[in-house]
């Protein structure tokens, strides 16, 4: 087993909250996805923050095409370490 991270990109909060109900309700999960927000270096405004989307993937099950593309959906993309 390897520790895998997932982290999708998204433009806002509600983008990110709602991309999380699809990883839980369509993915088999390890554990429930982590919302983080990612403020933009030098920036104090909400709105020019990004929100995160970790997803723990231990066994390494999850498809990273699939996950990038539900991420484009709503103007995000996949991280890639």
């Amino acid at each position: 087993m390897s520790d895998v991270r997932h982290v999708l990109v998204l433009p806002d909060r509600d983008a990110a909250e709602e991309v999380a109900t699809i990883l839980t309700e369509r993915f088999d999960l390890a554990e429930e996805p982590q919302l983080i927000r990612d403020a933009l270096a030098g920036e104090d405004d909400a709105e020019d923050a990004q929100w995160l989307v970790v997803v723990e993937d231990p066994d390494n099950r999850h498809d990273p095409v699939r996950l990038d593309e539900l991420a484009d959906g709503y103007e995000g993309w996949l991280e890639r370490e």
